[in-house]
């Protein structure tokens, strides 16, 4: 079983930061691609940004040059480092995660989510 905990929402304010982490644990073999998602209240859950095994990343148009999404491999980490906040950016944010755990398999996991909430 492999289990995904996030850390580091909280509040913060227009034009602010915060970063979060997500760290995977359990029976891992490899961790592949690691996402952040995010879902406002009403609003369906949409994706952040993603980063590969090999590091490549990619953003949501609306994060672009705002948020800065990272991972520790030794540590099965991933981050997200969000500057110059917007009260749109409220969210439960969610870890999203592909774990080879076994030569032969691979699933996806979710993590629990992390509220972030962006005051003007």
């Amino acid at each position: 079983q492999v289990q995904l905990v996030e850390s580091g929402g909280g509040l913060g304010q227009a034009g602010g930061s915060l970063r979060l982490s997500c760290a995977a644990s359990g029976s891992i073999f490899s961790v592949n691609a690691m996402d952040w998602y995010r879902q406002a209240p009403g609003k369906q859950r949409e994706l952040v940004a993603t980063i590969t095994r090999s590091g490549s990343t990619s953003y949501a148009d609306y994060v672009k040059g705002r948020f800065t999404i990272s991972r520790d491999y030794a540590k099965n980490t991933v981050y997200l480092q969000m500057v110059n906040l917007k009260p749109d950016d409220s969210a439960v944010y969610y870890c999203f995660a592909y774990v080879r755990t076994s030569w032969s398999t691979t699933k996806y996991y979710w993590g629990p989510g992390t509220p972030v909430t962006v005051s003007s």
